[in-house]
């Protein structure tokens, strides 16, 4: 079970953390990642973090947004930066008992969802 957190509303610019919390014993064998869904599109990747730390971005946000994990905590975390519009979304994250890839269909595990509203 997966449970997002930390969306909220900001203006460009800015930043915000989410947060996603996971049961289960082998969360640290999962890759972890973080989707978005703008109004009337589809969903689309953001970042992963894989087991050994690697981590991938989406072109869109690389530069702006980290991707972490604390497998201590169960936790992985989206640290947003230099916020624009266009980020505007619904983040969810998931988890992938296998490889770990961009494409959602290949995710096993989804959050619920938290709202990122960026106002211009």
């Amino acid at each position: 079970q997966l449970q997002a957190s930390g969306g909220g509303l900001v203006q460009a610019g800015g930043s915000l953390r989410l947060s996603c919390a996971a049961s289960g014993r082998t969360f640290s064998s999962y890759v972890m990642g973080w989707f978005r869904q703008a109004p009337g599109k589809e969903r689309e990747f953001v970042a992963a973090v894989w087991p050994g730390v690697s981590t991938l971005y989406a072109d869109s946000v690389k530069g702006r947004f980290t991707i972490s994990r604390d497998n201590a905590k169960n936790t992985v975390f989206l640290q947003m930066n230099s916020l624009k519009p266009e980020d505007t979304a619904v983040y969810y994250c998931a988890a992938d008992l296998n490889w770990g890839t961009i494409y959602y269909k290949d995710y096993d595990y989804w959050g619920q969802g938290t709202l990122v509203t960026v106002s211009s």
